[in-house]
């Protein structure tokens, strides 16, 4: 695991290693064990690295025998070995025993279509000196990050915006319809960053720069995706073999990812999915598993208790942590870390736990990606309950079922049951598209009127933040994803990688720690997408089939409970110990003269939320950390 950059010349020009070295001087948190640098032919390629897999000769960037191949890598290979023994027999030979030679070998003998037998995380650059090729590649589901720009004849890449920032060609101009996608969605998609002419690579995404053969010149250049994952067809298979199919897939993959020369832990949050690895992590390992967990001094965000059964049930070596806010001290710590704007205030907890777990070990499990594949999330069961509430009819609806929700007041807090019903009949009646966009979305299109100052709406050029959601719905359905498996696709292309794997390689990398998560492994996601949707939603039951094989592992009292979710109670915070620096930001000359939102609008919101007269969480967490944002990277 570590952080990677590099820059191509676009123009025949030298790049100086120092150029590189400066990037990587701000990765140093993403590998802080070792750095090393290559640059010849109009390349420059750096690497900060986080020694997990051969300790002693993985250094990179790395080159094959003769020099012209160089990788610089960030991720983990986990069929690496598999991988090494067909690469040996069709020829190669190996220096070092780490999964990053794997992909030198595997690229020279398969090309491009060497992505397709990795398993694993992983985002890394391949100079073919040769060829006059760059090379860039991000893994299926998007664990890994990778970032680029091109300034002053330079294509420049790394980790992190941060790096990129670096490059003194590289502007900090921000990019208004990403700013606007933002307010949307609490994340900013890809391809777009939150930096005018800064880009992501999407998951699932390969970059070729090829070269002239002078290299004077750019002859091509495409970015393609290489896989995705498919619902169809569904696997024939009765309750029992598909359960004892899911728990071989799932325990081949915990398997694999507990291959390491480091010491390594779990994340255990008190949910199914984790205390599902941290069960077949106990099955697999010879000695007590290392877990970790926090909890909140408020009862209805605090998981501990179930994290403890689980922990009592397999012996393991468990450390606890009691999260309190300490906003001077963490906010403006995670602001920089994540180099844009990021709405998901459970980034709190989530720094917090990696930064307990990192004083024990440098590699940990986590349950990330259970949701998306097996149907957790509330939305899920309420877009079957939607679609029977659309057979009421419509009278009924309109004029006593709609009226009576709207009697619910608005300052119930989000996970109030009332609150909740209220949110679901506000979009049941509309088409599955706008409904699941509602219930994602932090400011609605008549919000948004409200809010942005006209110069602001000038600028955006008739941009619309839903368009990109919307589209995603639109070319899943032409794809031939309906109902349930529609709703997990377009998470599992948004949601998922721009909001929950962001938060988590965010969080564990400023702490130099390593999360690997079983369920986001490739064959896991594919055995799922292809179970019929009765294995995952069954009656008000989700998740249906991971809790059956769950009952064997796990104490009933984690199971037969509510959906807790890795919440913190910021909005508490915010009426508390957060308000007064909420206030300073948000109700500030500074903010105001940004000339993007309407004073008056923004000081109705805090207002009312200090207040108590409505729950307005989401919205200002997502403009205070835009301010936040704006000031230590723009102005």
């Amino acid at each position: 695991m570590c952080g990677i950059a590099g820059i191509l010349d676009l123009k025949g020009r030298g790049v100086e290693r120092s150029r590189v070295e400066r990037l990587c001087a701000q990765l140093v948190h993403r590998g802080p064990d070792e750095e090393g640098y290559y640059a010849g032919g109009g390349v420059a390629l750096g690497q900060r690295r986080l020694s997990i897999i051969d300790l002693s000769s993985g250094r990179q960037p790395m080159g094959n025998e003769d020099g012209t191949v160089w990788v610089t890598f960030n991720g983990e290979i986990y069929n690496f070995q598999e991988l090494r023994l067909e690469l040996e027999s069709q020829g190669h030979r190996f220096a070092t025993s780490s999964d990053t030679e794997v992909i030198l070998h595997a690229y020279e003998q398969h090309g491009e279509a060497c992505l397709s037998r990795f398993r694993g995380m992983f985002a890394f650059a391949i100079w073919d000196s040769n060829r006059k090729r760059l090379f860039l590649a991000r893994d299926r589901v998007g664990k890994k990050p990778l970032f680029y720009v091109e300034a002053d004849g330079q294509f420049v890449f790394a980790s992190e915006l941060q790096a990129l920032l670096q490059h003194p060609g590289v502007s900090r101009e921000p990019d208004l319809s990403a700013i606007d996608d933002y307010l949307t969605y609490g994340y900013v998609p890809a391809p777009s960053t939150a930096f005018r002419g800064v880009f992501k690579l999407p998951p699932a995404h390969h970059l070729t720069i090829q070269l002239t053969d002078d290299g004077a010149g750019v002859r091509e250049r495409k970015v393609e995706c290489y896989w995705s994952l498919d619902y169809q067809p569904k696997l024939d298979l009765d309750e029992e073999d598909a359960a004892d199919a899911l728990l071989d897939v799932l325990t081949e993959a915990v398997r694999l990812r507990m291959v390491a020369d480091v010491p390594l832990g779990a994340l255990l949050s008190g949910g199914v999915d984790s205390s599902v690895v941290v069960a077949l992590m106990s099955r697999l390992s010879s000695r007590p598993v290392k877990t970790f967990s926090i909890g909140f001094d408020e009862k209805e965000f605090n998981e501990l208790p179930y994290a403890r059964l689980v922990a009592r049930r397999y012996g393991t070596d468990h450390n606890e942590l009691i999260v309190r806010p300490d906003a001077q001290e963490v906010i403006p710590t995670l602001v920089r870390h994540y180099g844009e704007p990021f709405a998901d205030s459970s980034a709190i907890p989530s720094y917090y736990v990696a930064q307990l777990t990192r004083q024990h070990v440098k590699v940990a499990l986590n349950g990330d990606g259970g949701d998306e594949s097996f149907a957790g999330y509330d939305r899920y069961w309420a877009t079957g309950l939607a679609d029977k509430y659309q057979k009421i009819p419509s009278a009924l609806r309109r004029r006593v079922i709609e009226p009576l929700a709207a009697l619910v007041p608005d300052s119930l807090p989000r996970k109030n049951r009332l609150g909740r019903g209220k949110r679901f009949l506000e979009a049941a009646s509309e088409p599955a598209s706008l409904r699941y966009l509602r219930w994602v979305t932090y400011f609605s299109p008549e919000q948004k009127r409200h809010l942005y100052t006209p110069e602001f709406q000038d600028r955006l050029a008739g941009h619309d933040g839903k368009t990109w959601l919307l589209n995603l719905f639109d070319e899943l359905r032409r794809g031939g994803a309906h109902g349930l498996d529609a709703i997990l696709a377009v998470d599992v292309r948004s949601y998922l990688p721009y909001d929950l794997l962001v938060k988590m390689d965010i969080a564990t990398m400023a702490n130099s720690l390593e999360a690997r998560s079983p369920f986001l492994d490739h064959k896991v996601m594919e055995f799922s997408a292809q179970l019929p949707s009765r294995f995952k939603i069954r009656g008000s039951t989700q998740k249906y089939l991971l809790k059956k094989i769950a009952r064997k592992l796990l104490p009933a009292e984690c199971l037969d409970r509510r959906k807790m979710g890795f919440g913190v109670p910021v909005g508490e915070w915010m009426r508390g110990p957060l308000r007064p620096l909420l206030e300073d930001v948000l109700l500030s000359p500074r903010h105001a003269q940004r000339g993007l939102f309407e004073p008056e609008a923004v000081r109705e919101m805090v207002r009312a939320h200090v207040e108590g007269s409505k729950d307005n969480t989401f919205r200002l967490w997502a403009l205070f950390w835009l301010e936040l944002w704006m000031r230590e990277f723009v102005s």
